[in-house]
């Protein structure tokens, strides 16, 4: 399974708008109805920009702490679903509707888990306290096409290595649009800080962990890396912001402050992450820390080999890494891709995607490649059930899509195959080809129910067509 899209976008574009309470009308009209309609809208177009990491390991970790922050708070009209995309930026956004936005880059340079909650309850505040929503009453309304604009331009900047195109394309973009909108107010800053600890302890965190995440922030030069317009930094003055929750934290009883940090999730996320996506020199001196005695470094160790195309370095992490820990999903999983993406031991990579997805049956990404050893053993039946199950979970995942479509054809069902390739080339913005490929299903088409699924298909497009038309 890939990730999704090429331009890793990295913007402050959800900070225009925050949820607004149920029955909120803005300037009449901008009801709740209509607020999560953008929010929807915004999300399909930042799933089609910037890159998204899919695995449930990573996804369901960020998504689980916003819910465990979520679920301390008075009954919200937002679900709160939460993304993690792929960019070394350390930084977080709520957008419209509630939904939640996390850098990889954040997760992957910060101390522990506490820091993440800490971060991601500051940005659950901006939400629930209205923040952006009181801008807009005193100022102007700007358009879901006007912040589209915005994400084309900062996209086109980073795409062409520095921020002066980007910017001055989303300059242009915003047209008579106040700059001042780009930056929440000192005060919402307090405001979202003083929210994020309460919400932070609440949930049972250590509240040390929002000054920690703030520390690490200062240290990166925040968001370091990136290319982004210093102008769109929406997290100003640090060092004040610092010395006030330092003051507030004196206030508190110890019992709070000397709360454990439960970072064991934390680590293995992380270690993930590093594994598969940082530079391997660094990632490399990371791993080196944990010894030959911790088998979630041996892990990362043997994911960097390969990535490296050192193989019998990483079939010994991995060996290493399976004596210690035979029973952790996550290490069986990685070695189950490993033998099968470096065509060693299928009968072996098979067995161990059998045992990890049996400890850990939420494991889309292991199902993935699982169906795809069923597929390639001649088992179609087995491996189209498989798939299907993966885009229950990631249904706008063009690889999947490519993978099932291929399969279809080759058991002769056609149509549906070829359908299944439109919708891989659908995701992957590729209209051109999806047109093509759809062409074809309409030509292969005989059944009511695979006419059915095209029409189903050509509804999908076009309210796919009309939101990607407002960011032209």
């Amino acid at each position: 399974m890939r990730l999704r899209s090429a331009i890793a976008v990295v913007c402050m574009v959800g900070v225009l708008f925050a949820p607004m309470r149920a029955g909120a009308a803005l300037f009449g009209e901008f009801t709740l109805q209509d607020e999560m309609k953008m929010g929807r809208e915004f999300e399909v177009l930042v799933k089609s920009t910037m890159p998204i990491i899919e695995d449930p390991v990573v996804r369901d970790y960020a998504q689980g702490i916003v819910d465990r922050i979520v679920k301390t708070l008075p009954p919200q009209p937002y679900k709160f679903p939460t993304n993690v995309v792929l960019h070394n930026s350390l930084n977080a956004f709520a957008a419209p509707g509630g939904f939640v936005f996390v850098f990889s880059g954040l997760i992957m340079h910060l101390n522990h888990e506490s820091e993440l909650a800490g971060v991601l309850a500051h940005e659950i505040a901006h939400v629930t306290q209205r923040h952006i929503a009181g801008r807009i009453e005193r100022g102007r309304v700007i358009s879901l096409a006007s912040l589209l604009g915005m994400v084309a331009g900062v996209a086109a900047g980073l795409a062409g290595g520095g921020s002066n195109a980007g910017g001055a394309a989303m300059m242009g973009s915003m047209a008579a649009s106040s700059s001042a909108m780009l930056k929440y107010s000192r005060l919402d800053e307090d405001d979202a800080d003083r929210f994020g600890i309460r919400y932070l302890v609440d949930a049972g965190y250590n509240p040390k962990g929002l000054g920690g995440a703030f520390e690490v922030l200062k240290s990166q030069n925040w968001g370091g890396g990136s290319s982004i317009p210093t102008y769109l930094s929406t997290h100003p003055d640090l060092n004040a912001r610092l010395a006030s929750l330092r003051a507030d934290l004196q206030s508190m009883p110890a019992e709070l402050k000397n709360r454990k940090e439960e970072d064991g999730r934390f680590h293995r996320v992380q270690a993930l992450l590093w594994a598969r996506h940082g530079d391997p020199a660094h990632a490399e001196q990371i791993f080196a820390k944990g010894g030959d005695k911790n088998p979630v470094s041996l892990m990362g160790r043997a994911m960097l080999a390969a990535r490296q195309n050192r193989i019998k370095d990483a079939e010994g992490f991995f060996n290493a890494a399976l004596k210690l820990a035979p029973d952790d999903a996550l290490i069986l999983r990685e070695a189950a891709i490993f033998e099968y993406t470096k065509g060693g031991d299928i009968g072996r990579a098979r067995r161990y995607l059998e045992k990890s997805l049996r400890l850990y049956p939420g494991d889309y990404y292991g199902l993935f490649f699982y169906a795809r050893i069923l597929d390639d053993s001649g088992d179609r039946a087995g491996a189209q059930q498989r798939y299907r199950d993966v885009l229950k979970y990631v249904p706008e995942d063009s690889e999947i899509h490519t993978y099932y479509g291929r399969s279809l054809g080759a058991s002769s069902r056609l149509s549906e195959g070829y359908l299944h390739l439109a919708y891989a080339a659908l995701y992957a913005n590729n209209q051109r080809r999806a047109e093509g490929w759809l062409d074809k299903a309409k030509t292969s088409a005989r059944t009511q129910e695979e006419k059915a699924a095209i029409k189903e298909y050509e509804k999908k497009a076009a309210e796919r067509a009309k939101i990607m038309k407002e960011a032209r």
